[in-house]
Formats: C-alpha cells, sequence, structure tokens
C-alpha cells in the first residue's frame, strides 16, 4: 500500500509547509538525505499548539501535537520530494518537549510521531530517536520535531 493511501484512509491530508519562522529553510539536502527543520504541532486550521507539558498539557494531548507534527514533517518532505514513495527510510528524528522540569515522560510524547511515522511509511519509517525535554520552546509550543530523511536516487528535490 502507498503512503499516500495510508494517509487517505487515516483522513489525513497534507498541506503546503509552513513558512519558517527566521532566516532558515524548511530542509535541506547532501546526497540522498534530507534534513527537515525543526517542526511544530500546527493543526489543520493554522492554529499552533501551546502549552508546557506536565503544567497545562498532559501526556496524551502533546502525544496528539507529536502526530501533528508528524504530518508536518510529511507535509515538508512530500513538497521537497514529490511523492513519499521515493523516502527509503527514516533515519533519525530528535524530539523536543516543553515541559516542567520534573517531567520524565518525554519519550511517550514523541511516540505521537514516531507512531505516525510508521503507520504512514511502515518498516521505511522506523527510526534512531531522541527524546529531550526543555525549558521553553519558540512561541510556546508544546513539541517541535526534525528528521532526517534517506531518498531513493530520482528526480532530486524541489528547492
Amino acid at each position: 500500500m502507498t503512503a499516500a493511501v495510508r494517509l487517505k484512509n487515516l483522513g489525513i491530508e497534507l498541506s503546503s509547509p509552513q513558512t519558517p519562522i527566521g532566516n532558515f529553510s524548511n530542509f535541506g539536502t547532501t546526497g540522498n538525505l534530507i534534513f527537515i527543520s525543526g517542526q511544530g504541532p500546527v493543526d489543520a486550521h493554522g492554529q499552533l499548539q501551546k502549552g508546557k507539558v506536565g503544567s497545562n498539557v498532559d501526556v496524551e494531548t502533546a502525544y496528539e501535537h507529536a502526530r501533528l507534527v508528524a504530518i508536518n514533517l510529511l507535509s515538508v518532505l512530500q513538497f521537497s520530494i514529490g511523492s513519499l514513495d521515493r523516502v527509503k527510510r527514516v533515519v533519525k528524528i530528535v524530539g523536543f518537549v516543553n515541559a516542567v522540569s520534573d517531567f520524565e515522560r518525554h519519550p511517550e510524547v514523541i511516540n505521537g510521531c514516531s507512531d505516525l511515522l510508521v503507520e504512514i511509511l511502515g518498516e521505511r519509517g522506523v527510526h534512531a530517536r531522541s527524546s529531550i525535554g526543555v525549558g521553553s520552546l519558540p512561541n510556546n509550543i508544546t513539541v517541535e520535531i526534525e528528521a532526517i530523511i534517506e531518498i531513493y536516487e530520482g528526480e532530486g528535490v524541489h528547492d
């Protein structure tokens, strides 16, 4: 089953990537690797999901926010390579959780992203990962996740 079919079956539509909030690009490439800049949890209405996990955001909600980030990562990826079927594998993701200082469940939050990547890409979505707690994130978002993706050789990427 293709990634597009899996997305459709889950009722997920990929949109155009969000404009970066600084002087950087959503992605960079070298060889067959795509480095996707940190993405935040932006919902289908363009709203940032904000808050501090362990204070005003619970683990289950933060997990859903990490799923939103996975959708945004896939949007950037599809924009850059044209088709998610060109993905050879997700090499690594790094997830940052805006959490209170004694919060310990960072991996459970970032599982939201990891789980969706595997749902959409199958075995190609299994990756190495780091889950890191931080005291704050830009615009007070709950999670930020960056990714390294290996693609099959082909037509190149969209600049």
